[in-house]
């Protein structure tokens, strides 16, 4: 299936300038690169950086002595910028990664739900940036061309030119090259792919590898100016890890969560704890530092090469994971630990060391963003915003809405999942099949208590719900049109 190609729209400067700190001073000509590490089901509080922001009973979840110390990662943060706020337009791999790939909110990708294949007329930041003379490439877990696996090199690249390496779906452990291209290296009893880590090592587990992979494109390509997207599929399940990041960690030292046997009593659907839910964490913590420890082999090789500080470098993910919270495993629900995602981000010429970014922030923010801090024209098609100034720690402008919008992940069309409008403090909860909630992150940073009906949060509720129907109406989130969620959206608008 052929792309249709890519016309920049005369629009397209407009698009691009809200927020945009000044790009006056750059070297004529000097480019800068862009480097991505995109993780899979990653839970912020799991990162040193995360955990400097939020009080001890938040930032240590699982007691405080089950922690990862990740410096590298770190790093980013401490000479770049965090974002304190950032949230995934749909907490679920496939809606995730269209929205940030995109710049588009996921029904209008149509990718509402894993295995739904990117729409062909999709305009990535990759294929704005192969347009303007870089060199593109990405290698990972990809899950935006249907129900393929693993499905190596997908034909449709979406502005990825170098995507050998690219893998529709899955969550192996170990690959190899061959002379037929990569696969997966662990086999099962058939001689088919497996999710088996027994064996692995560090030139064949699959966050090395990749890394590996990574490296070698930037090495080829350390001349001309470039993009590549590192799509680590941990620390997703199956929680497995190669040695020894293995036994780094200690499960007997892991506590409950404190909202791991919460009463269910009122609680909404998509609240509701699960049963037979786990909570380890050594593992999970293994993968984490296997992660931080390939980041700082990517940023020493951008560094031994000249490169890392006129070098874009991001650190996310696209989405995060419970982990025992609320009794929960997983993601797709609209809390933070799966919900909201790390952004931390390192451009010295644009980004002040140490810049927090409070403001509430979005996947499909990083488009508009990315390629504003690039100097490079947008199609004009995304629908988040250019975000560049507050990473630039520069004062929100005076009509700058702090709200943003999240939505459960369903079939296209579909009109009964949740919708949330989304602040720094508040989220707004709706659903078909549940009495509206109301989130208050500082009175109930446990996320336990419903506001919705409080006097004193009537105007907070009011003002949501007006901006959740004017997102539904401007994006055609098909959420908002369901007869009880409009009913409710009409009754607390008013």
């Amino acid at each position: 299936m052929k792309r249709r190609k890519f016309l920049q729209a005369s629009t397209a400067a407009a698009a691009s300038t809200a927020l945009a700190p000044s790009l006056a001073g750059a070297a004529p000509g000097k480019k800068p690169n862009l480097v991505i590490v995109h993780c899979d089901e990653l839970n912020f509080r799991t990162l040193g950086c995360y955990r400097e922001t939020l009080s001890p009973e938040q930032a240590f979840m699982w007691g405080p002595k089950a922690v990862c110390e990740t410096p590298h990662i770190d790093s980013i943060a401490h000479e770049g910028a965090i974002g304190t706020k950032m949230y995934a337009a749909t907490p679920v791999c496939s809606p995730s990664r269209s929205s940030f790939v995109s710049g588009r909110f996921p029904q209008n990708t149509p990718v509402t739900t894993n295995n739904i294949a990117l729409d062909d007329g999709i305009v990535t930041f990759a294929e704005i940036l192969g347009q303007n003379g870089y060199a593109t490439g990405y290698a990972g877990k990809w899950h935006l061309d249907g129900h393929e696996k693993p499905q190596w090199g997908p034909e449709r690249k979406f502005g990825f030119s170098d995507n050998r390496y690219m893998f529709n779906r899955g969550h192996w452990k170990q690959f190899e090259d061959t002379p037929e291209g990569p696969r997966v290296k662990a086999r099962d009893k058939k001689g088919g792919p497996s999710y088996d880590v027994k064996g692995a090592d560090k030139e064949s587990f699959a966050t090395d590898f990749l890394t590996d992979k990574a490296i070698e494109f930037i090495e080829k390509n350390k001349d001309t100016p470039f993009c590549y997207m590192l799509s680590i599929p941990d620390p997703h399940g199956p929680d497995t890890v190669r040695a020894p990041y293995d036994t780094m960690f200690d499960d007997s030292i892991v506590e409950k969560p404190r909202t791991y046997g919460k009463a269910t009593e009122g609680v909404p659907s998509w609240a509701q704890p699960q049963p037979r839910c786990g909570y380890k964490m050594a593992s999970y913590h293994g993968m984490i530092k296997c992660i931080d420890d390939n980041v700082g082999r990517l940023m020493d090789a951008l560094r031994t090469r000249n490169l890392l500080e006129n070098t874009i470098l991001v650190f996310t993910a696209d989405h995060g994971d419970m982990r025992g919270e609320h009794g929960r495993q997983n993601k797709g629900v609209p809390m933070e630990a799966s919900a909201k995602i790390p952004f931390v981000i390192r451009f010295p010429e644009k980004i002040p060391a140490g810049t927090r970014v409070g403001e509430v922030l979005n996947t499909v923010d990083f488009l508009p963003t990315a390629l504003a801090l690039m100097g490079i024209e947008t199609s004009g098609k995304e629908e988040g915003r250019n975000v560049s100034g507050l990473l630039a720690a520069e004062k929100a402008p005076g009509d700058w809405k702090d709200v943003t919008f999240m939505r459960s992940t369903g079939n296209p069309g579909d009109k009964s999942g949740w919708v949330s409008a989304v602040t720094p403090r508040y989220k707004l909860i709706l659903s078909a099949g549940d009495e509206p909630w109301l989130l208050d992150l500082e009175e109930d940073p446990d996320e336990l208590t419903n506001f919705v009906s409080d006097e004193k949060h009537r105007k907070v509720v009011r003002k949501l719900a007006k901006e959740l129907k004017a997102y539904g109406r401007r994006h055609g989130d098909p959420y908002t049109q369901h007869p009880k969620t409009s009913a409710h959206l009409d009754r607390l608008s008013g």
